[in-house]
């Protein structure tokens, strides 16, 4: 019998085991930066698979690598490492499915109009809005009882009937009109129901007529509401708005233009308590207390001065996360600040991407939801980049302290700056346009202005203010602070204003999202050559996401809403009366900056008060849609006969059978299952909020769908519109758009 020859497979295989190994002794100091990213990818994996089998997969999947990697690394570096990894992402998956299973609460699944009471957990004061927005628990159903009943519930309330001694612990009685946690409004929007789930809240809405007070809560108001109306009586408008926000988290104060112009300038985060207010704070703390402690001639000559004002600015820093809310940004900047402290009493370098890592491990432990939502993304990426960026050997020698005059000194510390900037935006632009659609492109210019502003002048002169008016002499102060937030929304408005200042894109697919995300960690987390290869996928999401093309038509869940794109790229809406939370979303997500337009002005649509019809060209061939836009029905013969002769049919209300457009029918019913719709016409493409078989627990908990969805037919150019089409009911004239 002839001998085998050896496999010539088994060099090659230790050549690359080899490889592999040396490659991760190399990078052996940013292996533990990987962690949180793995624990997040274990999270992101359950938000993405829609039930629990696939779940279980994933964990046994996970599982199974652990095992290969422990058997094929025979005790190397890269075997361990990666069965950490697999390990950490099993662990992510659980903890948000544990999480989302220890916070379920009854949903309530279709509006009710219900008179109750309640204990108020939380008051949220929106002057700019004028209204007050309340939390309540320990709900009594007066008149009738919802099925299934909430158990918490979040309701507007107008500020002219919210009486004083609105307090947390307060009982109240109240009539409102709830509604189920509103789903996306179309695919991409934003998803309020998942964070009321996390959040414990069943039901939203409004209350109906002035609140009655059945019990005393606390004897005074939180000190975090005292604060803010204390800062809002001292300062007038946006400017006690944002002052209130920068010291207690409060932002509901500012007008919603002034709002929107720090968004479009991209100096929203100045709004959020986060590492930039917790910095100041804590940097301004230890300013102070080692100053006032060097005073005592013995406690200095035994040097523990640092250490004890690093301990006051610890205890500053916990109670300003308590002020402010203990959001997920504040909570993560305070982990960090302590674990500085901690560093500079040890006598370690603080600043270091471990630092952030740590952060971001607790954050996902304690709250692993909180990955989803923008607020945790852009303050990890901003604070990621920054400590990339300084770490970086040619930047730290570019930028490192030297003897030079005071000119070289300022051009060099204006350009560290500036590069910090455009290293921070474009680390920050893929999530703003992922979440809202929109990326500021002069933020980077505006940040030089404003960061140092904030930081060096806005907050210390409110502190300053804050402290003379326990002795009454704090109006020079607010004067002061008054101007340089009248500096500020001046930055912000003539940023927001200037041309191009917006990039608007439709709703990015998750999987250039994904792209983006990953060869930014890449480039950020490895030291070795091999972090370039990072940048391939940061291109190829960059180019996906562009050449995405924005949807033809949107429809809202609810078959209200209707958004039509035009050939010159602006959307137009089917009804004329529209909120501005509709007008924005639709408008945003077709990817467009501009104020939306009306569907019946349109020189192709013909519209009537009950019907809309429009032609739209795409791809050489015409498009007939139709949709419904008023609550009367039209004779069931002529709505029938229009239905044929359209492509797309669009209604709030439930269409007969016999409605057969040539492609599809969006109707109450078939909304009901597919949540919002968004519709390509060139590529055929139909999205949809929700998906066949997704049993996450806030689309369960609200499913009522009758079952499973599809199109009418296959597109065809066959029909005609029908022109005499004239009813009554319910003793109005129901026409179509030709009876005009």
């Amino acid at each position: 019998m002839a001998a085998h020859a050896p496999s010539t497979h088994l060099p090659a295989l230790q050549t690359a085991r080899d490889r592999l190994e040396s490659w991760f002794e190399a990078e052996r100091d940013q292996l533990p930066l990987w962690l949180p990213v793995a624990l997040g990818c274990g999270v992101t994996t359950w938000f993405l698979l829609p039930d629990p089998v696939l779940w279980r997969a994933a964990l046994l999947a996970s599982g199974a690598v652990v095992l290969f990697a422990l058997a094929a690394a025979r005790g190397g570096r890269a075997g361990a490492s990666i069965a950490i990894a697999a390990l950490a992402f099993a662990a992510g998956l659980a903890l948000v499915w544990f999480r989302a299973e220890r916070v379920a609460a009854p949903v309530l699944t279709r509006p009710a109009i219900v008179e109750l009471s309640g204990a108020i957990e939380r008051v949220d004061q929106l002057p700019a809005r004028d209204i007050v927005r309340l939390r309540l628990t320990r709900l009594q159903w007066i008149d009738r009882t919802p099925s299934p009943a909430p158990t918490r519930i979040r309701v507007n309330v107008v500020q002219a009937d919210a009486p004083a001694g609105l307090t947390p612990g307060a009982t109240i009685r109240l009539r409102a009109r709830l509604m189920p946690p509103p789903p996306p409004a179309v695919p991409g929007a934003y998803d309020f129901a998942r964070v009321a789930w996390f959040d414990g809240i069943g039901a939203t809405g409004r209350a109906l007529g002035r609140l009655t007070i059945l019990a005393g809560g606390a004897a005074r108001e939180p000190l975090r509401a005292r604060l803010s109306r204390h800062i809002q009586a001292r300062l007038d408008g946006s400017a006690g708005g944002i002052a209130a926000a920068l010291a207690t988290g409060d932002t509901g104060g500012i007008a919603l233009e002034d709002q929107e112009a720090m968004r479009r300038s991209g100096l929203a985060h100045l709004l959020s308590v986060s590492g930039l207010h917790i910095t100041a704070v804590v940097g301004l703390t230890m300013l102070v207390a080692a100053r006032l402690l060097a005073l005592n001639m013995r406690l200095a000559l035994t040097g523990r001065v640092p250490l004890i004002a690093a301990a006051v600015a610890a205890a500053v820093a916990i109670g300003y996360t308590l002020l402010t809310g203990s959001e997920v940004p504040t909570i993560r900047s305070c982990v960090a600040a302590l674990l500085v402290l901690a560093a500079m009493a040890l006598g370690r370098e603080a600043l270091t991407l471990r630092l952030v890592a740590t952060g971001a491990v607790v954050v996902l432990l304690l709250w692993p939801e909180a990955l989803a939502g923008p607020s945790f993304q852009l303050s990890f990426a901003a604070v990621t980049a920054i400590i990339a960026l300084a770490e970086h050997p040619r930047v730290r020698a570019w930028f490192a302290p030297r003897e030079e005059g005071w000119g070289s000194w300022l051009l060099r510390g204006g350009a560290s700056l500036l590069l910090t900037g455009v290293a921070v935006e474009l680390a920050l632009m893929p999530i703003a346009v992922f979440h809202f659609h929109k990326a500021g492109l002069y933020g980077a210019v505006a940040n030089l202005v404003a960061i140092p502003l904030t930081t060096f002048v806005v907050m210390p002169v409110e502190a300053l203010a804050l402290a003379l008016d326990s002795v009454g002499l704090g109006a020079p102060a607010w004067w002061l602070a008054g101007q340089s937030l009248a500096l500020l929304l001046w930055i912000a408005h003539l940023t927001a204003d200037a041309p191009g200042a917006v990039a608007a894109l439709p709703a990015m697919p998750h999987g250039a999202f994904a792209l983006m995300v990953a060869g930014g960690l890449w480039l950020a987390l490895w030291r070795t050559r091999w972090r370039r290869l990072g940048l391939a996928p940061m291109l190829a999401g960059a180019a996906w996401a562009l050449v995405m093309p924005p949807p033809d038509i949107l429809v809202t869940g609810d078959g209200r809403h209707v958004a039509v794109r035009l050939p010159d790229g602006k959307v137009a809406l089917l009804r004329d009366r529209a909120g501005d939370y509709a007008r924005d979303t639709l408008a945003e997500n077709g990817g467009t900056d501009d104020e939306p337009v009306l569907l019946s002005e349109q020189r192709a649509a013909d519209c009537t008060r009950d019907l809309c019809r429009i032609d739209l060209y795409s791809s050489g061939r015409r498009w007939r849609i139709l949709a419904t836009r008023s609550a009367y029905l039209v004779p069931a013969g002529a709505l029938i006969d229009a239905c044929r002769a359209a492509d797309i049919v669009v209604s709030e209300r439930r269409l007969p059978r016999r409605c057969t457009p040539r492609w599809l029918r969006l109707d109450r019913e078939t909304l009901a299952r597919t949540g919002g719709v968004t519709l390509g016409l060139s590529s055929g493409r139909v999205k949809t909020v929700r998906t066949e078989g997704d049993r996450h627990r806030w689309v369960a908990a609200a499913d009522t769908r009758p079952g499973p969805w599809r199109r009418v037919g296959a597109p065809s150019r066959r029909g005609k519109f029908t022109d005499d089409v004239a009813g009554s009911t319910t003793g109005r004239q129901i026409t179509t758009p030709t009876d005009r």
